[in-house]
């Protein structure tokens, strides 16, 4: 199961790297495509599943409080992002995009960092 973090770490790294490179890709999508349900419960599922297997593995990692609490913190954005609904989660989104412009690389690095962490806490 570390195998599935390291790869989403992986991902997150990539994903971090694209929008250093180039926001338009990652945010370009999710403009266009904010509409559609399936970012939204890829967006509930994805934080459900890290946050278990980041508990389930934490004491396997570098850092297992941390992960831990990453892990929790995944769990309750998930509930929370679940809750809120779809209309709020557009609202959300669209206000997150917003940003995209002034702040967007920042959030890219902080993607890099994140994901590395990931990747450094399990190999």
């Amino acid at each position: 199961m570390s195998l599935l973090i390291i790869i989403f770490g992986a991902l997150t790294l990539l994903a971090g790297l694209v929008i250093l490179l180039n926001p338009e890709i990652i945010f370009g999508y999710l403009r266009n495509n904010l509409d559609q349900l399936v970012i939204h419960i890829l967006a509930v599922v994805v934080r459900l599943v890290l946050g278990v297997l980041l508990i389930i593995q934490s004491s396997v990692s570098r850092f297992p409080i941390i992960i831990e609490v990453l892990g929790w913190v995944s769990i309750v954005a998930a509930i929370i992002l679940a809750v809120i609904g779809r209309r709020y989660f557009k609202r959300l989104m669209s206000w997150a995009l917003s940003l995209s412009m002034p702040a967007g690389r920042v959030g890219g690095i902080f993607a890099v960092v994140f994901g590395a962490f990931l990747i450094f806490s399990f190999v």
